[in-house]
């Protein structure tokens, strides 16, 4: 029924984690000593695995049905989460339901039980009133971002939700910021607060570039000036976005986007390709500050300056994460006014660089995945061997259910295409195309 199940140490060594910070230390042993947990943390300081480490210790691999529920706030978060427990080779099954995809596909997975269930509100609740998910076995829930939860309006979806669970034993609440009063509808008796908000080994510089004329060379220059470092470019409305993205074309500078009004789909792949860098610029509304899986970055660039603090703090703490430096630029046109909560930042002097280089990395999209018994390592060997890539040439892979997406040097992308278009991976006939 299940893998062989791992423990935390061999949890942490294969993801290569050598320790763990003083917030997931004290974490984890709070969820094994108290049944009620608040965690309060910065994005980006390791809650996640804070939480799944001690929770999937309690799992029992001998039972077929769901133990632990984890309500998110944005289906990215769901992904980014069943991504983690995939990762680390946990044994137990996982699945995520979520907005934007397939109901009945959904309805498909849960006939299976999953050991650890992630999701929205919305959908979550939809799937209990369809009496599509087992309740009896879940003892444990954690509301990942509740504050943003509430703030959506998942109020009511999340009342629902925790009514309908009535032998769960242990909760666990987790937030980035301290804005919204814990939820009267989870009951909590004695909880034990954690507060990690204050505290922060990284270093993070804040800098205001001043822009003469116009924004957009101010935007070029600066990006120009970073050359091959990996951030994002935030922008306060998706019409603002799309003026950025096309004067960025006509520059011939390659980006990703990500806004809301996008399709899912579309969404996922610019995460997937700036995750695996074949973009290191990602335009992106307030959606992309916070609940989505990407690694630290060098910098941020406030294109627009939030409204509000919190929207900046958000914006800001996708980069200098888990000890390590970062940069913030706030560009200021010559007619903004400089929001009351940014007057303290220093500028800096006008900047300029040489040309933005292209990116090494292409993604390719491989229509096979784990449902189809195909690994990583599957995927690797069928390039470097059937494709006649060198190793340096294969870059990061994310193995989905139904497909792949893998990086390859953008040298040998097109080749490889063409090469490997319908060749047989583990007995299957795979399609390859670059997206």
């Amino acid at each position: 029924m299940h893998n062989q199940i791992k423990n935390q140490a061999q949890i942490l060594h294969k993801m290569g984690i050598e320790t763990l910070n003083e917030m997931q230390i004290k974490a984890i042993e709070s969820i094994q000593k108290s049944n009620e947990i608040i965690l309060l943390s910065p994005t980006g300081t390791g809650k996640t695995l804070a939480f799944l480490l001690p929770l999937i210790e309690e799992l029992d691999p001998s039972l077929n049905e769901t133990q632990l529920m984890i309500l998110v706030p944005a289906r990215e978060l769901a992904i980014q989460i069943e991504q983690v427990i995939r990762d680390m080779g946990t044994g137990f099954k996982v699945n995520a339901v979520y907005g934007g995809r397939s109901g009945s596909k959904e309805k498909i997975e849960l006939t299976h039980a999953p050991a650890i269930l992630i999701g929205t509100p919305g959908r979550m609740a939809d799937h209990i009133r369809r009496d599509r998910i087992t309740l009896g076995g879940i003892k444990s829930l954690v509301i990942d971002e509740f504050d943003k939860s509430l703030e959506i309006g998942y109020e009511k979806e999340m009342k629902e939700i925790v009514s309908a669970l009535s032998l769960l034993d242990k909760k666990i609440l987790t937030s980035a910021t301290k804005k919204q009063e814990v939820p009267e509808f989870m009951k909590l008796e004695n909880p034990v607060y954690l507060d990690f908000l204050d505290q922060s080994s990284s270093s993070l510089d804040t800098l205001r570039i001043k822009s003469p004329n116009n924004t957009l060379d101010t935007l070029l220059n600066l990006l120009k000036y970073l050359g091959e470092k990996r951030g994002i470019v935030f922008c306060n409305f998706k019409n603002t976005l799309d003026g950025v993205s096309e004067f960025l074309s006509e520059m011939h500078v390659e980006h990703a986007s990500f806004f809301g009004g996008m399709e899912q789909i579309d969404r996922e792949r610019s995460l997937i390709q700036f995750r695996n860098e074949s973009h290191r610029i990602l335009l992106a509304t307030d959606l992309a500050a916070r609940g989505i899986d990407i690694p630290d970055l060098d910098y941020i660039i406030h294109y627009e300056m939030p409204p509000r603090e919190e929207e900046f703090i958000h914006r800001n703490g996708r980069t200098a994460r888990m000890h390590k430096n970062g940069i913030a630029y706030c560009i200021q046109g010559k007619n903004d006014r400089i929001p009351e909560y940014a007057t303290k930042i220093r500028t800096g002097e006008h900047i300029e660089g040489g040309e933005i280089p292209k990116n090494k990395w292409c993604t390719l999209f491989v229509s096979g995945g784990r449902r189809d018994k195909i690994s990583k390592g599957d995927l690797a060997g069928f390039l470097i061997k059937q494709g006649k890539l060198e190793n340096h040439e294969v870059g990061v892979i994310e193995l989905k259910s139904d497909c792949a997406f893998v990086a390859v040097s953008c040298a040998k992308a097109d080749v490889i295409c063409e090469a490997l278009n319908n060749e047989r991976l583990k007995k299957r006939k795979v399609r390859i195309r670059k997206i």
